[in-house]
């Protein structure tokens, strides 16, 4: 049953959704970290908005690294909790060039030493930069995967990683990502899901138990 809720899940989204990517602007994965650290609970809108200036003023982690913490902070202030931010870029940027001489690592745990980078952020960074089979669970993923019954009670988003990797084939893992993030963001709402627009309600738990019994 769970395997047959994915491959049409698969189906849809390929015939539909074939190309399917970050709505972050980033010109390489150094510029990806740094705008998925941006991200954290920031619409991406306001994240693109920010990173022009701060691209052209920090073009690379080594002169990110120089940089203060002061200066950083009013280039980002109208992100969401600057203060730490600004403090996670310019460690981020220390340790990517003083242990990974400033070229971004494309495994998920070396990822993980940088300063910002938690585990969503090292497996965005790894899928999107290096289109690696890792599977980023944010707040739209965990959602989305659990209203739909891709996901079975998982308590936190590690349970729901290891849960939608069990089942995804390896080569769709980055996209399917995307899928789920984009269908979250614009279909499967937190407040109110979208079902009436919704492609594939046929397999999903919460349409077929609550909307359509209602």
């Amino acid at each position: 049953m769970i395997e047959k809720k994915y491959s049409e899940l698969i189906s849809y989204f390929e015939k539909n959704m074939p190309v399917a990517e970050s709505e972050l602007n980033f010109e390489n994965p150094y510029q990806l970290v740094v705008a998925v650290i941006l991200s954290a609970q920031c619409t991406d809108k306001r994240v693109n908005m920010t990173t022009l200036a701060l691209f052209e003023r920090f073009p690379n982690a080594e002169s990110l690294a120089e940089a203060s913490v002061e200066e950083v902070y009013s280039l980002i202030k109208s992100i969401s909790y600057p203060n730490n931010k600004a403090k996670n870029l310019v460690g981020m940027a220390k340790t990517l060039v003083s242990i990974y001489k400033g070229v971004v690592p494309e495994n998920v745990d070396e990822l993980q030493v940088l300063p910002g980078v938690g585990r969503k952020t090292a497996n965005v960074v790894a899928s999107v930069a290096f289109n690696k089979p890792a599977m980023a669970v944010d707040t739209h993923v965990f959602r989305v995967s659990a209203r739909i019954g891709l996901t079975n009670n998982a308590k936190n988003p590690l349970e729901a990683e290891r849960q939608l990797v069990k089942y995804f084939p390896e080569n769709v893992i980055p996209k399917a990502h995307h899928w789920l993030i984009l269908h979250g963001r614009y279909v499967c709402k937190s407040r109110r899901p979208e079902c009436e627009k919704c492609g594939i309600t046929s397999i999903c738990d919460y349409f077929l138990t609550k909307v359509k019994n209602s």
